[in-house]
């Protein structure tokens, strides 16, 4: 099993990212796919997440309006659109799998990626 974050990297505030997810080992159109984040010195927390059919959508509160979740399960990929990127936004993201529902706990997940940097400064 495998999932790979990319487009992570350095934005000055305001500006836009959107950060991939690529699965493999395991039946993607099964699981629901979430990205969290950790910034230094927090917690791990839920950021957004989609249902393995794609029609159940959850953002956190200090994302909503500004981030979107997407998923292409021909390409086992999922995405995350960051746009009017925020210096509290600075964090690692991770994207991580559960079978079937999301939910928001991250004990939850069954697999997670290595993480990508998101760096918004000016």
């Amino acid at each position: 099993v495998q999932l790979v974050e990319s487009g992570g990297g350095l934005v000055q505030p305001g500006g836009s990212l959107r950060l991939s997810c690529a699965a493999s080992g395991f039946t993607f159109d099964d699981f629901a796919m979430s990205w969290f984040r950790q910034a230094p010195g927090k917690e791990r927390e839920f950021v957004a997440g989609i249902n393995w059919t794609g029609d159940s959508i959850y953002y956190a509160d200090s994302v909503k309006g500004r981030f979107t979740i997407s998923r292409d399960n021909a390409k086992n990929t999922v995405y995350l659109q960051m746009n009017s990127l925020k210096p509290e936004d600075t964090a690692v993201y991770y994207c991580a799998a559960r079978y079937k529902f999301l939910v928001t706990g991250s004990q939850n997940y069954d697999y997670w990626g290595q993480g990508t940097q998101v760096t918004v400064s000016s």
